[in-house]
């Protein structure tokens, strides 16, 4: 038997989300939510924030690696050992960068559902037809809009995937045949890096405004 204050505790550094083996890990964690005074809506709307928050330091962290791989194989006397530990320390950092993207976006994914199978299923609760039918359209406009939001963050997601799989080759090449040949056939690279990297900033932004407006509408009284 699952031992209920372990399950809360493991949500809780979990951040909500659901721990592999744990199949009542949601359910215990917003039960002490609620205990607290939060609510799924409440909690989704701290998860779309943090997910905004994330993408943010993404885009940060993809503009300044950019900035910095572009410099390194342009030097003319780049220091190779430098260059590749340089580069692989920010294909490091983007890497973890993308893995809480999508974790939070993974996140905010499974409190929205919950809170729109919740809301669909107190719609039985109303007994009178018109409150019934006013509640299910308001269901249906904050899913509509949720989707939107969250079709947003996956393509947002999905952008970074290009450029760390061209910054991936790029460091690998590096640590196989560290030789200044290598780093300057790599200038190339920077222009098809920038591409993917300005269509990454787009996207998330893009993203983050629709994370924004659906913010605004969940928290409308």
């Amino acid at each position: 038997m699952i031992n209920r204050s372990l399950v809360i505790a493991s949500c809780l550094l979990g951040g909500g989300a659901v721990v592999v083996g744990l199949p009542a890990c949601s359910s215990a964690y917003y039960r002490t939510m609620e205990a607290f005074g939060k609510e799924k809506r409440d909690i989704l709307a701290s998860r779309v924030k943090s997910a905004q928050e994330g993408q943010q330091d993404a885009k940060e962290q993809f503009e300044s690696a950019l900035d910095r791989f572009s410099k390194l194989v342009n030097a003319e006397d780049s220091d190779l050992r430098r260059a590749y530990d340089r580069s692989k320390s920010d294909l490091d950092r983007s890497q973890d960068k993308a893995k809480t993207v999508h974790d939070r976006i993974e996140s905010v994914e499974d409190v929205g559902q919950d809170l729109f199978n919740e809301w669909e299923a107190e719609l039985k609760q109303y007994s009178r037809d018109d409150l019934r039918r006013q509640a299910n359209s308001q269901l249906k406009d904050t899913r509509r809009q949720f989707d939107q939001m969250l079709a947003a963050m996956k393509r947002a997601e999905a952008s970074m995937d290009p450029v760390l799989q061209t910054f991936q080759d790029s460091v690998l090449m590096m640590k196989h045949t560290l030789n200044a040949q290598t780093v300057a056939a790599m200038r190339g690279t920077v222009a098809e890096l920038e591409r993917d990297v300005r269509r990454l900033i787009d996207e998330m932004e893009r993203s983050i405004a629709e994370s924004e407006r659906f913010m605004q509408e969940l928290q409308k009284p």
